[in-house]
C-alpha cells in the first residue's frame, strides 16, 4: 500500500524552513503533495500559479513530490488524493496552539486522516515567509533563506512593485 501526505501551506514564497519539512516528509511517506493553499482572506505577493512553479522548481530533485493547489476544505483535498496523513511544520511552541486547532476541526471532519508534526530544523526556528518578504522588500540578504531562484523572483517582483508609473 502507497502512503500519501498532504504538505499543505501558503508558500508566498517558499522558504528553506519549507523545503526542509517537504525533505525530512518525502523521506517518510511514498508520495508527497505539496498543495498551495488558495486563501482569498490572504493577499498573496505570488500568485497561485507562481508559487506552484517555484515549488516545484526547487522540489524537483526530490522525486515522490507533487506540487498542486488548492481551495476549500484541506481533509477533502486529502481524500481526492487518497491520502491518509497531512504534513504540517512546527517552529516554535507558538505555532502549536493554533496547529492544534486546526489539527482537532479536521479530526471533526475527517477522523480517518492523521497529522503529523514536524519540528523544523533549528537554524529554521525563526523563518516566515512574511519575514523573508520584508526583508527582501527592503533590499537584504535573504540568501540563506530561500533558494536562489526564489530570491532572483522576490527581486523581480519587488523592483516590479517599486518602478515608478
Amino acid at each position: 500500500m502507497t502512503s500519501i501526505a498532504v504538505c499543505p501551506g501558503s508558500f508566498d514564497p517558499i522558504t528553506y524552513g519549507h523545503l526542509d519539512i517537504i525533505t525530512r516528509g518525502a523521506k517518510v511517506f511514498d508520495q508527497i503533495y505539496v498543495v498551495v493553499l488558495n486563501n482569498s482572506s490572504k493577499k498573496p505577493l505570488f500568485s497561485v500559479e507562481e508559487r506552484i512553479e517555484l515549488i516545484r522548481e526547487v522540489t524537483g530533485d526530490i522525486p515522490n513530490v507533487v506540487v498542486d493547489s488548492f481551495q476549500g476544505l484541506l481533509v477533502d483535498y486529502a481524500k481526492k488524493v487518497n491520502a491518509k496523513a497531512i504534513i504540517r511544520g512546527l517552529r516554535a511552541v507558538s505555532d502549536f496552539e493554533y496547529e492544534m486547532q486546526i489539527t482537532s476541526m479536521n479530526r471533526v471532519l475527517e477522523d480517518d486522516i492523521e497529522t503529523f508534526f514536524i519540528m523544523t530544523n533549528n537554524q529554521y526556528s525563526f523563518l516566515s515567509s512574511s519575514i523573508v518578504k520584508e526583508v527582501a522588500k527592503y533590499g537584504g540578504n535573504i540568501s540563506e533563506l530561500v533558494p536562489n531562484r526564489v530570491e532572483e523572483s522576490l527581486k523581480e517582483k519587488y523592483s516590479d512593485l517599486n518602478k515608478p508609473e
